[in-house]
């Protein structure tokens, strides 16, 4: 290995050195020209339940992002070099706190995504993006698809399709409403979908029937425990099958001791540990992965050492590999 190739795998890794692109990838805003198309999105008008810092998430990831730049140990797979993956940078969203305006925004900028054939891993802003992004790349007009609905594989702490409200804070297509507005709309096939890790104590005893309703499987946290792991990776596997496959994870499906700086914090009851969430992730290796989120970062209440960053960006890297991986095998 030349000087130059033995600096520069030193150098890549460390986080405070350097132009802070995600993960250390060039910086190219064509999809046309990326495998792997990984986007900021810094939105926070969808969920005005909480401090509204979450739109400062994809800066922050930037920041501590090179550190998980890695080889993927349990893939045998470096997913940096299997595939182009570049740095789109960040939705441009001028109408900030218009949630309305922002999710049409969010949703031009991942058609473009879809028509050049990138598979896109986000980092948020609240759990709002997640539907702006899947109505644009999943359903009857999506290329990643070939028309077809996807399947959702959601990780949080709460549902997020509670129609039986008609808007949250003000907001329609909210943080609150996207897994039900997508399902209703054609872009996700609910029969085919798996919702895990809710928990906490619920504003009402019927705060799974909406999800039930249209047609999800819920894992809550409780089941979880109660069936252990393998048995819900068997339902998650055969539940999703072959149908194209979004995952978005909240990070608060994640236990405050190894994510505090999450939007909406459920303390009450214990949450996954990272090692939980990875194993869960894994469980759809060889799917047909067509993107992924991770939302809801709080930065403004992280610990000083960047954890939930950092918690973040190992979540995003898991994401990456899974497609990363899946397109090595062809």
């Amino acid at each position: 290995m030349s000087q130059d190739a033995t600096d520069r795998m030193m150098m890549e890794t460390l986080y405070w050195w350097g132009v802070p692109t995600l993960f250390r990838c060039p910086h190219d805003p064509n999809p046309a020209n990326t495998d792997i198309a990984l986007v900021g999105v810094p939105h926070s008008s969808g969920n005005g339940s909480t401090e509204r810092d979450q739109h400062l998430g994809p800066r922050a990831v930037r920041h501590v992002s090179a550190h998980n730049r890695r080889y993927h140990k349990h893939f045998d797979l470096s997913p940096w070099e299997a595939c182009r993956i570049n740095d789109l940078g960040d939705v441009p969203l001028p109408e900030a706190m218009d949630n309305e305006a922002c999710v049409a925004r969010i949703s031009e900028f991942y058609r473009k995504i879809d028509a050049a054939g990138a598979n896109p891993v986000s980092i948020g802003g609240d759990h709002g993006i997640t539907g702006a992004i899947v109505q644009a790349i999943a359903g009857e007009h999506s290329r990643l698809t070939r028309g077809r609905k996807a399947a959702l594989l959601h990780f949080d702490a709460h549902t997020d399709s509670y129609e039986n409200i008609p808007h949250w804070m003000g907001a329609i297509k909210s943080a609150a409403h996207w897994a039900a507005y997508c399902v209703r709309q054609g872009n996700l096939d609910a029969t085919k979908s798996v919702q895990i890790g809710m928990r906490g104590n619920p504003r009402t005893p019927d705060w799974l029937k909406p999800s039930y309703d249209l047609g999800y499987e819920v894992i809550t946290m409780d089941r979880y425990r109660e069936m252990g792991p393998e048995a819900c990776i068997e339902i998650i596997r055969k539940r999703i099958g072959d149908t194209p496959l979004y995952i978005t994870f909240d990070l608060d499906c994640l236990d405050p001791a190894v994510a505090p700086g999450v939007s909406n914090i459920e303390a009450g009851v214990t949450g996954w540990n990272i090692d939980e969430a990875n194993r869960m992730l894994r469980a759809v290796r060889g799917f047909n992965v067509i993107g992924g989120d991770v939302v809801c970062l709080m930065p403004t209440k992280d610990s000083p050492n960047n954890i939930t960053a950092m918690v973040a960006a190992h979540i995003m890297f898991e994401i990456v590999s899974l497609i990363a991986d899946r397109k090595r095998k062809g």
